[in-house]
């Protein structure tokens, strides 16, 4: 699977949990970021100079879809949507 034209396939971060007396709590955290982490997996052709493959960024909570492919959740977006590269 790989992403065309100005596309960027990316798989989010997960936030991690704590386990606390054998309950596992979920850091809240990021719910208060407009912004989330993501690992670039493919690029679109047209994006290919600016954002590669491999890179962490940060991108607009609010943008895209998810697609679920072999098990895994990915997030398509646009370069646009993307703020922040690592």
């Amino acid at each position: 699977m790989r992403a065309v034209n100005f596309y960027v396939l990316v798989k989010r971060h997960k936030i991690e949990s704590k386990t606390i007396g054998g309950l596992e709590i979920t850091d809240n955290l990021d719910s208060d970021n407009r912004y989330l982490k993501a690992d670039v997996v493919s690029v679109g052709d047209k994006v290919k100079d600016v954002i590669k493959e491999g890179e962490v960024v940060y991108y607009d909570r609010h943008s895209g879809h998810v697609i679920d492919y072999n098990g895994e959740s990915y997030q398509v977006i646009t370069a646009g949507d993307i703020v922040l590269v690592e």
